[in-house]
């Protein structure tokens, strides 16, 4: 099972009033992972996969500890943990080699946009997850 590895900058304005990542932020970083997962490594040259949109249909976040601003990067780690007909369900790991900050998940839904529904995963979007797919949950 691959892992999907995407390196976020800490910017100055992520912090809060206490110094630390607001807890909000680490939404944004979840999505930067996302796309970058879902859109920039989707299958094949030109393919359309992903590209006709998707949305968000729940978020689930654990906050570890608190990431202090600093200058290098914290890593998010993703990987599938479910494929349905019409959703999947990705895992993340906000983290640097020393510790995990957050532990979290989101249920997306491909969205035909044209449409405006739901749509099913396409095999091709299907072959593609499932080179990330692990049903275990990620040690503590």
């Amino acid at each position: 099972m691959a892992r999907h590895i995407y390196s976020c900058p800490l910017r100055w304005s992520d912090m809060d009033a206490f110094g630390h990542v607001n807890n909000v932020v680490f939404l944004r970083y979840l999505e930067e992972a996302r796309i970058d997962f879902m859109f920039r490594l989707a299958p094949g040259d030109g393919s359309p996969s992903f590209a006709g949109g998707s949305v968000v249909a729940r978020h689930e976040i654990d906050y570890v500890r608190p990431l202090v601003h600093r200058h290098a990067p914290v890593t998010v780690e993703s990987w599938v943990t479910k494929i349905g007909a019409a959703s999947l369900t990705i895992a993340y790991e906000v983290k640097d080699p020393e510790q995990v900050y957050v532990r979290a998940s989101t249920i997306v839904v491909p969205y035909n946009l044209v449409e405006e529904r739901p749509r099913r995963i396409t095999a091709e979007e299907k072959h593609f997850l499932q080179e990330y797919l692990d049903q275990e949950p990620a040690a503590a």
